[in-house]
Protein backbone atom coordinates (compact mmCIF):
# COMPACT_ATOMS: atom_id res chain seq x y z
CA UNK A 1 0.00 0.00 0.00
CA UNK A 2 0.98 3.61 -0.36
CA UNK A 3 -1.14 5.32 2.25
CA UNK A 4 1.74 5.96 4.60
CA UNK A 5 5.47 5.94 4.88
CA UNK A 6 7.44 2.99 6.19
CA UNK A 7 7.82 4.37 9.69
CA UNK A 8 4.86 4.03 12.08
CA UNK A 9 4.99 7.62 13.16
CA UNK A 10 4.85 9.03 9.64
CA UNK A 11 1.34 8.36 8.45
CA UNK A 12 1.06 10.96 5.68
CA UNK A 13 -0.17 9.53 2.38
CA UNK A 14 2.19 9.26 -0.53
CA UNK A 15 0.98 11.02 -3.64
CA UNK A 16 -0.59 8.86 -6.34
CA UNK A 17 1.56 10.22 -9.15
CA UNK A 18 4.71 9.58 -7.11
CA UNK A 19 3.62 5.97 -6.77
CA UNK A 20 3.36 5.59 -10.54
CA UNK A 21 6.68 7.42 -11.04
CA UNK A 22 8.43 5.11 -8.57
CA UNK A 23 6.91 2.10 -10.30
CA UNK A 24 8.31 3.24 -13.63
CA UNK A 25 11.74 3.61 -12.05
CA UNK A 26 11.54 0.26 -10.29
CA UNK A 27 10.50 -1.43 -13.51
CA UNK A 28 13.84 -0.42 -15.08
CA UNK A 29 16.55 -2.93 -14.06
CA UNK A 30 19.42 -1.02 -12.54
CA UNK A 31 21.93 -3.58 -13.76
CA UNK A 32 20.52 -3.74 -17.29
CA UNK A 33 23.65 -4.48 -19.34
CA UNK A 34 22.51 -3.02 -22.62
CA UNK A 35 20.96 0.23 -21.45
CA UNK A 36 23.97 2.39 -22.33
CA UNK A 37 24.33 0.52 -25.59
CA UNK A 38 20.68 1.14 -26.36
CA UNK A 39 21.21 4.86 -25.96
CA UNK A 40 24.32 4.64 -28.14
CA UNK A 41 22.38 2.71 -30.77
CA UNK A 42 19.68 5.35 -30.83
CA UNK A 43 22.28 8.11 -31.15
CA UNK A 44 23.96 6.27 -34.04
CA UNK A 45 20.65 5.79 -35.83
CA UNK A 46 19.72 9.44 -35.25
CA UNK A 47 23.11 10.57 -36.55
CA UNK A 48 22.64 8.46 -39.63
CA UNK A 49 19.20 9.90 -40.26
CA UNK A 50 20.53 13.43 -39.85
CA UNK A 51 23.71 12.90 -41.87
CA UNK A 52 22.41 10.79 -44.77
CA UNK A 53 19.55 12.84 -46.07
CA UNK A 54 20.04 11.71 -49.69
CA UNK A 55 18.55 8.39 -50.83
CA UNK A 56 20.98 5.42 -50.72
CA UNK A 57 20.78 5.05 -54.51
CA UNK A 58 22.27 8.51 -54.96
CA UNK A 59 25.23 7.64 -52.75
CA UNK A 60 25.72 4.33 -54.57
CA UNK A 61 25.79 6.19 -57.88
CA UNK A 62 28.77 8.34 -56.91
CA UNK A 63 31.44 5.61 -57.34
CA UNK A 64 30.27 4.51 -60.82
CA UNK A 65 30.14 8.16 -61.90
CA UNK A 66 33.66 8.82 -60.65
CA UNK A 67 35.02 5.67 -62.30
CA UNK A 68 33.44 6.58 -65.63
CA UNK A 69 34.70 10.16 -65.38
CA UNK A 70 38.20 8.89 -64.61
CA UNK A 71 38.30 6.48 -67.54
CA UNK A 72 37.02 9.10 -69.99
CA UNK A 73 39.67 11.61 -68.96
CA UNK A 74 42.67 9.28 -68.77
CA UNK A 75 42.31 6.86 -71.71
CA UNK A 76 43.42 7.41 -75.26
CA UNK A 77 40.65 7.94 -77.79
CA UNK A 78 41.20 4.59 -79.54
CA UNK A 79 40.93 2.74 -76.16
CA UNK A 80 37.96 4.70 -74.94
CA UNK A 81 35.01 2.64 -76.29
CA UNK A 82 36.21 -0.67 -74.83
CA UNK A 83 37.34 0.91 -71.56
CA UNK A 84 34.08 2.82 -71.08
CA UNK A 85 31.99 -0.28 -71.88
CA UNK A 86 33.93 -2.48 -69.43
CA UNK A 87 33.93 0.21 -66.76
CA UNK A 88 30.18 0.63 -67.11
CA UNK A 89 29.69 -3.14 -66.87
CA UNK A 90 31.80 -3.24 -63.72
CA UNK A 91 30.55 -0.11 -61.95
CA UNK A 92 26.95 0.53 -62.91
CA UNK A 93 25.53 -2.58 -61.17
CA UNK A 94 26.75 -1.08 -57.89
CA UNK A 95 23.81 1.34 -58.02
CA UNK A 96 21.52 -1.60 -57.10
CA UNK A 97 23.91 -3.36 -54.73
CA UNK A 98 21.74 -2.78 -51.62
CA UNK A 99 18.63 -4.25 -53.24
CA UNK A 100 20.19 -7.43 -54.69
CA UNK A 101 23.71 -7.96 -53.29
CA UNK A 102 24.28 -11.43 -54.73
CA UNK A 103 22.89 -10.56 -58.17
CA UNK A 104 25.01 -7.43 -58.38
CA UNK A 105 28.09 -9.37 -57.28
CA UNK A 106 27.46 -11.95 -59.99
CA UNK A 107 27.15 -9.25 -62.65
CA UNK A 108 30.32 -7.49 -61.51
CA UNK A 109 32.25 -10.79 -61.35
CA UNK A 110 31.11 -11.71 -64.88
CA UNK A 111 32.18 -8.29 -66.19
CA UNK A 112 35.58 -8.69 -64.47
CA UNK A 113 36.04 -12.11 -66.08
CA UNK A 114 35.30 -10.63 -69.53
CA UNK A 115 37.79 -7.87 -68.78
CA UNK A 116 40.41 -10.47 -67.89
CA UNK A 117 39.74 -12.38 -71.10
CA UNK A 118 40.15 -9.16 -73.14
CA UNK A 119 43.39 -8.40 -71.27
CA UNK A 120 42.34 -4.88 -70.23
CA UNK A 121 43.39 -3.38 -66.89
CA UNK A 122 40.94 -0.90 -65.35
CA UNK A 123 40.63 1.03 -62.05
CA UNK A 124 37.01 -0.14 -62.00
CA UNK A 125 38.21 -3.50 -60.63
CA UNK A 126 37.63 -1.91 -57.21
CA UNK A 127 33.94 -2.60 -57.88
CA UNK A 128 34.64 -6.25 -57.04
CA UNK A 129 35.74 -5.28 -53.53
CA UNK A 130 32.67 -3.05 -53.08
CA UNK A 131 30.37 -5.84 -54.26
CA UNK A 132 32.11 -8.32 -51.91
CA UNK A 133 31.68 -5.89 -49.00
CA UNK A 134 27.98 -5.52 -49.82
CA UNK A 135 27.47 -9.29 -49.89
CA UNK A 136 29.29 -9.70 -46.56
CA UNK A 137 27.23 -6.88 -45.02
CA UNK A 138 23.85 -8.18 -46.19
CA UNK A 139 24.07 -11.90 -46.95
CA UNK A 140 24.87 -14.87 -44.77
CA UNK A 141 28.12 -16.67 -44.12
CA UNK A 142 27.74 -19.02 -47.09
CA UNK A 143 27.29 -16.19 -49.61
CA UNK A 144 30.22 -14.32 -48.07
CA UNK A 145 32.55 -17.32 -48.32
CA UNK A 146 31.56 -18.10 -51.92
CA UNK A 147 31.91 -14.48 -52.98
CA UNK A 148 35.27 -14.17 -51.23
CA UNK A 149 36.53 -17.30 -52.96
CA UNK A 150 35.45 -15.95 -56.36
CA UNK A 151 37.22 -12.62 -55.79
CA UNK A 152 40.32 -14.37 -54.51
CA UNK A 153 40.34 -16.57 -57.64
CA UNK A 154 40.06 -13.47 -59.78
CA UNK A 155 42.93 -11.88 -57.87
CA UNK A 156 45.05 -14.95 -58.55
CA UNK A 157 44.27 -14.87 -62.28
CA UNK A 158 44.94 -11.11 -62.46
CA UNK A 159 48.28 -11.41 -60.72
CA UNK A 160 49.31 -14.33 -62.95
CA UNK A 161 48.55 -12.34 -66.11
CA UNK A 162 49.54 -8.79 -65.27
CA UNK A 163 52.45 -9.01 -62.84
CA UNK A 164 56.03 -8.96 -64.12
CA UNK A 165 58.25 -11.98 -63.73
CA UNK A 166 59.45 -12.47 -60.15
CA UNK A 167 57.02 -9.92 -58.70
CA UNK A 168 53.98 -12.20 -58.26
CA UNK A 169 54.01 -12.67 -54.50
CA UNK A 170 53.92 -9.06 -53.35
CA UNK A 171 50.94 -7.94 -55.49
CA UNK A 172 49.05 -11.15 -54.74
CA UNK A 173 49.48 -10.69 -50.97
CA UNK A 174 48.40 -7.06 -51.24
CA UNK A 175 45.29 -7.90 -53.27
CA UNK A 176 44.47 -10.80 -50.93
CA UNK A 177 44.73 -8.45 -47.96
CA UNK A 178 42.25 -6.07 -49.62
CA UNK A 179 39.87 -8.96 -50.32
CA UNK A 180 40.01 -10.12 -46.69
CA UNK A 181 39.61 -6.55 -45.42
CA UNK A 182 36.51 -5.98 -47.57
CA UNK A 183 34.94 -9.25 -46.40
CA UNK A 184 35.78 -8.66 -42.72
CA UNK A 185 34.53 -5.08 -42.86
CA UNK A 186 31.23 -6.24 -44.36
CA UNK A 187 30.79 -8.99 -41.78
CA UNK A 188 31.54 -6.52 -39.00
CA UNK A 189 28.91 -4.10 -40.36
CA UNK A 190 26.34 -6.91 -40.56
CA UNK A 191 27.12 -8.03 -37.00
CA UNK A 192 26.95 -4.47 -35.68
CA UNK A 193 23.65 -3.86 -37.46
CA UNK A 194 22.16 -7.03 -35.98
CA UNK A 195 23.45 -6.09 -32.52
CA UNK A 196 21.95 -2.60 -32.72
CA UNK A 197 18.65 -4.04 -33.93
CA UNK A 198 18.64 -6.46 -31.00
CA UNK A 199 19.36 -3.62 -28.58
CA UNK A 200 16.56 -1.51 -30.02
CA UNK A 201 14.18 -4.44 -29.72
CA UNK A 202 15.20 -4.98 -26.11
CA UNK A 203 14.78 -1.27 -25.42
CA UNK A 204 11.29 -1.36 -26.96
CA UNK A 205 10.39 -4.37 -24.82
CA UNK A 206 11.76 -2.63 -21.73
CA UNK A 207 9.71 0.50 -22.41
CA UNK A 208 6.64 -1.66 -22.96
CA UNK A 209 7.26 -3.43 -19.66
CA UNK A 210 7.64 -0.08 -17.91
CA UNK A 211 4.34 1.11 -19.36
CA UNK A 212 2.67 -2.13 -18.28
CA UNK A 213 4.08 -1.78 -14.77
CA UNK A 214 2.81 1.80 -14.63
CA UNK A 215 -0.65 0.72 -15.80
CA UNK A 216 -0.67 -2.07 -13.22
CA UNK A 217 0.28 0.44 -10.53
CA UNK A 218 -2.58 2.68 -11.62
CA UNK A 219 -5.04 -0.22 -11.53
CA UNK A 220 -3.76 -1.38 -8.14
CA UNK A 221 -4.03 2.12 -6.71
CA UNK A 222 -7.56 2.51 -8.02
CA UNK A 223 -8.53 -0.82 -6.47
CA UNK A 224 -7.08 0.25 -3.14
CA UNK A 225 -8.93 3.55 -3.22
CA UNK A 226 -12.14 1.73 -4.11
CA UNK A 227 -11.71 -0.56 -1.11
CA UNK A 228 -11.07 2.42 1.17
CA UNK A 229 -14.08 4.31 -0.11
CA UNK A 230 -16.28 1.24 0.38
CA UNK A 231 -15.08 0.78 3.95
CA UNK A 232 -15.48 4.47 4.79
CA UNK A 233 -18.92 4.91 3.24
CA UNK A 234 -20.38 1.59 4.41
CA UNK A 235 -19.18 1.91 7.99
CA UNK A 236 -20.07 5.54 8.55
CA UNK A 237 -23.45 5.31 6.84
CA UNK A 238 -24.33 2.23 8.89
CA UNK A 239 -23.41 4.04 12.10
CA UNK A 240 -25.30 7.17 11.06
CA UNK A 241 -28.42 5.17 10.17
CA UNK A 242 -28.35 3.40 13.53
CA UNK A 243 -27.85 6.69 15.40
CA UNK A 244 -30.64 8.34 13.42
CA UNK A 245 -33.04 5.54 14.33
CA UNK A 246 -32.06 5.90 17.98
CA UNK A 247 -32.53 9.69 17.85
CA UNK A 248 -35.97 9.35 16.29
CA UNK A 249 -36.96 6.80 18.93
CA UNK A 250 -35.74 8.98 21.79
CA UNK A 251 -36.74 12.45 20.58
CA UNK A 252 -39.99 12.50 22.60
CA UNK A 253 -39.13 10.23 25.52
CA UNK A 254 -35.58 11.43 26.16
CA UNK A 255 -34.65 14.62 24.32
CA UNK A 256 -31.17 14.64 25.90
CA UNK A 257 -30.36 11.22 24.44
CA UNK A 258 -31.74 12.32 21.08
CA UNK A 259 -29.52 15.39 21.17
CA UNK A 260 -26.49 13.25 22.04
CA UNK A 261 -27.28 10.89 19.15
CA UNK A 262 -27.60 13.79 16.71
CA UNK A 263 -24.24 15.17 17.83
CA UNK A 264 -22.70 11.75 17.30
CA UNK A 265 -24.25 11.65 13.82
CA UNK A 266 -22.65 15.00 13.06
CA UNK A 267 -19.28 13.82 14.37
CA UNK A 268 -19.51 10.59 12.36
CA UNK A 269 -20.32 12.57 9.21
CA UNK A 270 -17.35 14.88 9.73
CA UNK A 271 -15.10 11.88 10.28
CA UNK A 272 -16.40 10.30 7.08
CA UNK A 273 -15.67 13.49 5.15
CA UNK A 274 -12.16 13.61 6.60
CA UNK A 275 -11.50 9.99 5.63
CA UNK A 276 -12.82 10.59 2.12
CA UNK A 277 -10.69 13.70 1.68
CA UNK A 278 -7.67 11.74 2.88
CA UNK A 279 -8.26 8.94 0.37
CA UNK A 280 -9.08 11.26 -2.52
CA UNK A 281 -6.24 13.60 -1.57
CA UNK A 282 -3.81 10.97 -2.83
CA UNK A 283 -5.13 11.75 -6.30
CA UNK A 284 -4.97 15.51 -5.93
CA UNK A 285 -2.03 17.78 -5.31
CA UNK A 286 -4.20 20.63 -4.00
CA UNK A 287 -5.86 18.71 -1.15
CA UNK A 288 -4.16 19.77 2.11
CA UNK A 289 -6.67 18.16 4.46
CA UNK A 290 -5.32 14.68 3.80
CA UNK A 291 -1.89 15.76 5.02
CA UNK A 292 -3.16 17.12 8.35
CA UNK A 293 -4.88 13.97 9.59
CA UNK A 294 -2.91 10.78 10.35
CA UNK A 295 -4.24 7.53 9.01
CA UNK A 296 -6.13 5.40 11.53
CA UNK A 297 -4.34 2.48 13.10
CA UNK A 298 -4.48 0.12 16.05
CA UNK A 299 -4.51 3.01 18.52
CA UNK A 300 -7.78 4.25 16.99
CA UNK A 301 -9.62 0.94 17.47
CA UNK A 302 -10.98 2.10 20.82
CA UNK A 303 -12.46 5.18 19.12
CA UNK A 304 -14.00 2.87 16.54
CA UNK A 305 -15.46 0.76 19.35
CA UNK A 306 -16.96 3.91 20.89
CA UNK A 307 -18.71 4.65 17.59
CA UNK A 308 -20.10 1.13 17.45
CA UNK A 309 -21.32 1.35 21.06
CA UNK A 310 -23.06 4.63 20.28
CA UNK A 311 -24.72 2.95 17.29
CA UNK A 312 -26.06 0.15 19.49
CA UNK A 313 -23.38 -2.54 19.22
CA UNK A 314 -21.52 -3.07 22.50
CA UNK A 315 -17.93 -3.66 21.49
CA UNK A 316 -14.89 -4.64 23.52
CA UNK A 317 -11.34 -4.20 22.20
CA UNK A 318 -8.35 -6.11 23.54
CA UNK A 319 -4.85 -5.45 22.20
CA UNK A 320 -2.04 -7.72 23.34
CA UNK A 321 1.59 -6.91 22.66
CA UNK A 322 3.10 -3.60 21.65
CA UNK A 323 2.10 -2.18 18.28
CA UNK A 324 4.42 0.80 17.98
CA UNK A 325 6.84 -1.19 15.78
CA UNK A 326 4.13 -2.14 13.29
CA UNK A 327 4.28 -0.11 10.05
CA UNK A 328 1.48 2.40 9.52
CA UNK A 329 0.31 0.58 6.38
CA UNK A 330 -0.17 -2.65 8.33
CA UNK A 331 -1.94 -0.80 11.14
CA UNK A 332 -4.31 0.74 8.60
CA UNK A 333 -5.02 -2.74 7.23
CA UNK A 334 -5.86 -3.97 10.75
CA UNK A 335 -8.13 -0.97 11.30
CA UNK A 336 -9.99 -1.51 8.01
CA UNK A 337 -10.44 -5.22 8.69
CA UNK A 338 -11.91 -4.57 12.12
CA UNK A 339 -14.04 -1.71 10.79
CA UNK A 340 -15.55 -3.87 8.04
CA UNK A 341 -16.17 -6.81 10.39
CA UNK A 342 -17.91 -4.62 12.97
CA UNK A 343 -19.96 -2.89 10.28
CA UNK A 344 -21.18 -6.26 9.02
CA UNK A 345 -22.10 -7.23 12.59
CA UNK A 346 -23.99 -3.96 13.08
CA UNK A 347 -25.91 -4.43 9.84
CA UNK A 348 -26.74 -8.14 10.02
CA UNK A 349 -27.26 -8.98 13.70
CA UNK A 350 -30.24 -8.26 15.97
CA UNK A 351 -30.26 -5.90 18.92
CA UNK A 352 -28.47 -7.13 22.00
CA UNK A 353 -25.50 -8.59 20.09
CA UNK A 354 -22.07 -8.03 21.58
CA UNK A 355 -18.80 -7.85 19.60
CA UNK A 356 -15.25 -8.56 20.68
CA UNK A 357 -12.05 -7.49 18.95
CA UNK A 358 -8.79 -9.21 19.87
CA UNK A 359 -5.49 -8.07 18.38
CA UNK A 360 -2.33 -10.04 19.08
CA UNK A 361 0.87 -8.23 18.07
CA UNK A 362 4.28 -9.83 17.81
CA UNK A 363 7.55 -8.99 16.13
CA UNK A 364 6.61 -10.65 12.82
CA UNK A 365 2.82 -11.04 12.79
CA UNK A 366 -0.44 -9.38 13.75
CA UNK A 367 -3.40 -11.65 14.50
CA UNK A 368 -6.90 -10.20 14.14
CA UNK A 369 -10.01 -11.85 15.63
CA UNK A 370 -13.45 -10.22 15.50
CA UNK A 371 -16.37 -12.20 16.92
CA UNK A 372 -19.96 -11.44 17.84
CA UNK A 373 -22.51 -13.13 20.05
CA UNK A 374 -25.39 -13.22 17.61
CA UNK A 375 -27.98 -15.87 18.41
CA UNK A 376 -27.47 -17.51 15.01
CA UNK A 377 -25.39 -17.05 11.87
CA UNK A 378 -26.70 -14.48 9.42
CA UNK A 379 -29.11 -15.94 6.89
CA UNK A 380 -27.74 -16.73 3.46
CA UNK A 381 -29.46 -13.78 1.84
CA UNK A 382 -28.17 -11.37 4.47
CA UNK A 383 -24.49 -12.22 4.30
CA UNK A 384 -22.36 -9.44 2.89
CA UNK A 385 -22.23 -9.98 -0.85
CA UNK A 386 -20.62 -6.77 -2.10
CA UNK A 387 -17.05 -5.62 -1.67
CA UNK A 388 -16.95 -6.33 2.07
CA UNK A 389 -15.52 -9.78 2.59
CA UNK A 390 -13.70 -9.87 -0.80
CA UNK A 391 -12.06 -6.57 0.12
CA UNK A 392 -11.07 -7.98 3.49
CA UNK A 393 -9.53 -11.01 1.78
CA UNK A 394 -7.54 -8.77 -0.55
CA UNK A 395 -6.25 -6.66 2.34
CA UNK A 396 -5.24 -9.76 4.25
CA UNK A 397 -3.63 -11.40 1.22
CA UNK A 398 -1.46 -8.31 0.71
CA UNK A 399 0.34 -9.32 3.92
CA UNK A 400 0.36 -13.06 3.23
CA UNK A 401 -2.72 -13.79 5.35
CA UNK A 402 -5.71 -16.00 4.60
CA UNK A 403 -8.94 -14.52 5.91
CA UNK A 404 -11.47 -16.86 7.50
CA UNK A 405 -15.04 -15.56 7.92
CA UNK A 406 -17.98 -17.71 8.94
CA UNK A 407 -20.31 -18.89 11.71
CA UNK A 408 -18.84 -19.97 15.04
CA UNK A 409 -19.62 -23.38 16.58
CA UNK A 410 -21.29 -21.82 19.62
CA UNK A 411 -23.25 -19.26 17.63
CA UNK A 412 -22.42 -15.90 16.20
CA UNK A 413 -20.01 -14.92 13.51
CA UNK A 414 -16.22 -14.70 13.47
CA UNK A 415 -13.49 -13.18 11.32
CA UNK A 416 -9.91 -14.35 11.73
CA UNK A 417 -6.69 -13.56 9.90
CA UNK A 418 -2.98 -13.22 10.51
CA UNK A 419 -0.84 -10.59 8.84
CA UNK A 420 2.84 -11.26 8.25
CA UNK A 421 5.09 -8.24 8.54
CA UNK A 422 7.98 -9.68 6.56
CA UNK A 423 9.47 -8.12 3.45
CA UNK A 424 7.23 -10.06 1.10
CA UNK A 425 4.11 -8.84 2.71
CA UNK A 426 5.28 -5.27 2.78
CA UNK A 427 6.26 -5.45 -0.82
CA UNK A 428 2.95 -6.86 -1.80
CA UNK A 429 1.19 -4.10 0.05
Amino acid sequence: MTEAAAEPGDAHPVHYRDRVRRTRTAARPTGYPGLASVRAARLVRAARRRGLRLPPTVWDSLLPALLLLNIMTTRAPHELPVAVALTAALALPLVWRRRAPLTVFGAVAAAAFVQWLMDVQLPADVALLVALYTVAANAGWRGTLVSGAVVEGGALLACLRWTTEGAFLTPFVAVTAMVVAAAVLGVNVRTTRAYLAALEERAARLEQQQDQQARLAVAEERTRITRDMHDIVTHNLSVMVALTDAALYAQHRSPDKATTAMLQISETGRQALTDMRRSLGILRTDEPDAERHPLPGIAQLETLADQMRAAGLPTRVEVRGGHTHIPATAQLTVYRLVQEALTNTLKHTPAGTHAEVRIQCSAETVTVDVTDSGPCPPPAGATPSGHGIPGMRERSAAYGGALQAGPLPGGGWGVHTRLFLGSSGAASA
